[in-house]
């Protein structure tokens, strides 16, 4: 015993001697020694939203640096005392604890106790390795003495309670208390703050989640050295004792929801801010996104659900969805892949096939834009052969006629083509790179989406974000504002629009679009507001009836969106054996469960013109013909028909007399007309056509009739009774007929020849 106090002596007295030598080598050495860069710690980047929820976390280590004015002294304190009870006497070494640890080291004949301040815990924790050797001691003193020379105690308690570990992924003071009590560090009460200073020691077998009873006992053993350190008194450790432990756990976990949006941020803020992967992992970053975080668990949950995604293959197809915000050009949901990782593959920026999805803005628009047609013009939809390229439609059927508002709601291909043909391939190509897509392809095929590389789905919800926005395409982004870590403006997205269509190309294109959900081939599933958009399937040449692509792009009054289906590689084993129609559902399923969209309709901007309904050309077989008082009460000839409800249709009026037959008039909603007297002297038969003036296209002619001045007698006699006969089958000229001023083109009274 009396040996082992000598031993003891000598190694604390040696120490002391030589403590001058060594305070002045560490004097010198102390500037080589620290280097400031690392007591920056890492924290993490917070992404919230617009009203300041955070929505989730990108970090290296989950740290939430705070200041030391922001943690309760009686959490200070509690620290102190378990760790450093004379933390505010020494200089970065504590002599006495280190002779204490010392001698009861040599007399265990190991190591049984550590005599580190928490300066040297700082200085371990940042500056060095955890080996355990002398020559790394000798650092750590070195370290701690130069820190305690620059900075102030309060300051080295600061960066020691950010940066160490608790548990459970939670770096520093601030996470550790949102992780174990769902609090600030500032509310954290003595029993709290006395809780989370026992973790640190050994936070998996102290954990209160884990262990809660050796965490209490724990808690229990700060309490008692708080009051015997005078930091609390004998009655507040025992409230403090008394007090349960209540947690409200909110650990930190990887949301797979948000891996795509979190992959687009990272790109974006390299891209925009030059800020890397790296750095917003560690840099305390406050970055403000567009995310509405419903809609984004939706898509998620809805890409987990097979029955949106039908294929051949044994894992089925992938896919790509995204809703950007149509007013700002900010991204809401974005979803790259039914599996996306971390730094995977975001099918969301992956060119594809567009199908007819491609055909509103390669075609349709473009063609409004250059007045080569009108939402009710005839297109030709008959079997065409453009110098060797003979495109089908997909039913095989052709009207030989329809209206863009048809070819439009159908998706039939010929009348796209033929229009593409008329408009010119290089006028299209230039609108297309007015919407951010430029492509290199230079044949008809564009019309069809059949494209060398394709398009992406977001450029394809871009695109689209024109028809119902005033005619202007606007850069999404999914970074609105960013801050650094001292709450400095770092910069902010800009809504950059570009003005492709005119409002009321925009607006008919709106309304042409808005036929395809309800009547077309995107009419699948329900839509709980108004929804405009196309659809688009590319066919699999190599297997009947399969498909490489399906798509549906459209927009409510508020959110504009793409979805894509399909495999990443499409081959004889697998390719999709589903339509667009899944794309469709997929995206109502989405827009019909966000309460911000339900009941809402599109709105007519004031300064264009309406898209009219369809006007339908009726049969009429009611003609009638009578005499009748005409002007001046002379002799005259009434014709009567049932006309349509519709007061838009106009009708064609038009005498046969031995086989000619002339246009007299046309009368527009009416259900009458007095012949002139004039026809009382030859008497010939009477027709009428009725007129559709949106596609300037005659209908199927009436019944045909007559009167007769004397019943049973030649049309020559004299009855005033009117007779039927069969409807005209042939029309030939006979001549000029009476105009009519302010009479409909092509009812001026001219003869002319029509096949009917």
């Amino acid at each position: 015993m009396v040996k082992g106090w000598l031993i003891a002596a000598g190694v604390i007295t040696a120490t002391f001697i030589a403590g001058f030598f060594i305070y002045l080598f560490i004097l010198m050495a102390g500037d080589y020694v620290v280097d400031e860069k690392d007591l920056v710690l890492n924290s993490a980047t917070v992404l919230t939203n617009h009203n300041g929820d955070v929505i989730t976390k990108i970090y290296a280590e989950n740290r939430e640096v705070v200041s030391i004015k922001d943690i309760p002294e009686d959490v200070r304190n509690a620290f102190v005392a378990v760790e450093d009870a004379r933390f505010y006497k020494h200089h970065g070494l504590d002599v006495r604890a280190i002779g204490r640890a010392l001698y009861k080291d040599i007399l265990a004949g190991s190591k049984v106790e550590g005599g580190s301040t928490i300066t040297q815990q700082l200085a371990k924790n940042v500056f060095l390795s955890h080996e355990k050797s002398w020559l790394r001691k000798t650092k750590e003193g070195i370290i701690a003495i130069n820190l305690e020379r620059k900075y102030s105690k309060d300051k080295i308690l600061e960066m020691y309670l950010n940066q160490i570990y608790f548990g459970h992924g939670a770096y520093g003071i601030q996470s550790a208390s949102k992780t174990y009590f769902n609090k600030d560090v500032q509310d954290l009460s003595v029993a709290e703050g006395a809780l989370l200073a026992g973790l640190p020691k050994a936070p998996s077998h102290y954990s209160p989640i884990k262990h809660p009873e050796a965490s209490k006992k724990r808690r229990n053993l700060v309490i008692d050295l708080m009051e015997k350190h005078d930091f609390l008194s004998p009655a507040e450790a025992v409230r403090a004792k008394g007090r349960e432990i209540a947690l409200e756990v909110v650990q930190e976990k990887s949301n797979p929801a948000y891996s795509t949006y979190i992959d687009m941020v990272m790109e974006e803020a390299k891209k925009k801010y030059h800020l890397s992967r790296e750095e917003l992992r560690q840099g305390g970053y406050k970055i403000v996104v567009p995310m509405d975080v419903k809609a984004q668990q939706l898509v998620y949950s809805s890409f987990q659900n097979a029955t949106y995604f039908v294929g051949t293959g044994a894992a089925g197809p992938e896919g790509a969805m995204v809703l950007i915000n149509g007013k700002t050009g900010g991204i809401i949901a974005v979803q790259g892949g039914r599996e996306h990782v971390t730094e995977g593959l975001n099918r969301v920026e992956v060119k594809q096939q567009p199908g007819s999805a491609f055909k509103p803005v390669a075609v349709y628009a473009p063609a409004l834009e250059e007045k080569e047609a009108k939402p009710y013009s005839l297109l030709k939809d008959e079997e065409l052969d453009f110098n060797g390229y003979a495109p089908k439609n997909y039913n095989g059927k052709y009207k030989g006629k329809m209206s863009m508002v048809e070819a439009v709601r159908d998706s039939a291909n010929i009348p796209a083509v033929w229009l593409l043909n008329e408009l010119g391939v290089k006028k299209s190509k230039t609108y297309l790179e007015e919407q951010g897509m430029p492509i290199d392809d230079k044949g008809l095929g564009i019309a069809l989406g059949g494209l060398d590389d394709g398009v992406t789905p977001l450029q394809m919800a871009s695109a689209y974000r024109a028809f119902y926005f005033g005619g202007k395409t606007v850069d999404t982004h999914v970074i609105s504002k960013i801050y650094d870590a001292n709450g400095e403006l770092v910069g902010k997205s800009k809504q950059k629009e570009k003005k492709v269509w005119s409002k009321q190309t925009a607006w008919y294109m709106t309304r042409m679009l808005q036929e395809v959900v309800k009547r077309g081939t995107g009419s699948d599933g329900e839509e709980r507001m108004e929804i405009a958009g196309k659809t688009g399937t590319t066919n699999f040449e190599a297997v009947e009836r399969g498909n490489t692509d399906a798509w549906f792009a459209g927009y409510t009054p508020e959110i504009v969106g793409a979805v894509w289906i399909g495999y990443d590689r499409t081959t004889k084993e697998q390719y999709l054996n589903s339509g667009s129609s899944k794309a469709v559902l997929l995206f109502k399923n989405v827009v019909n469960q966000l309460p911000s969209q339900r009941g809402l309709v599109f709105k007519k901007p004031e300064d264009v013109k309406d898209l009219e309904p369809p006007i339908e050309m009726p049969e009429i077989n009611s003609l009638k013909a009578e005499f009748s008082a005409g002007d001046y009460g002379m002799p005259a000839i009434k014709l009567t028909w049932s006309p349509s409800s519709d007061k838009r249709l106009q009708y064609k009026i038009y005498a046969v007399n031995d086989g000619d037959e002339e246009h007299l008039d046309t009368v527009t909603g009416k259900g009458e007309y007095m012949v002139s007297a004039k026809f009382l002297f030859s008497l010939p038969d009477f027709y009428i056509a009725p007129y559709n003036p949106q596609t300037n296209q005659e209908g199927k002619p009436s019944n045909q009739v007559s009167v007769s001045l004397f019943p049973g007698l030649s049309q020559n006699g004299s009855s005033g009774e009117a007779k039927h006969v069969s409807a005209p089958a042939k029309k030939k000229d006979a001549g000029k007929a009476k105009k009519h001023s302010g009479k409909p083109k092509g009812g001026k009274g001219k003869k002319k020849s029509k096949k009917h």
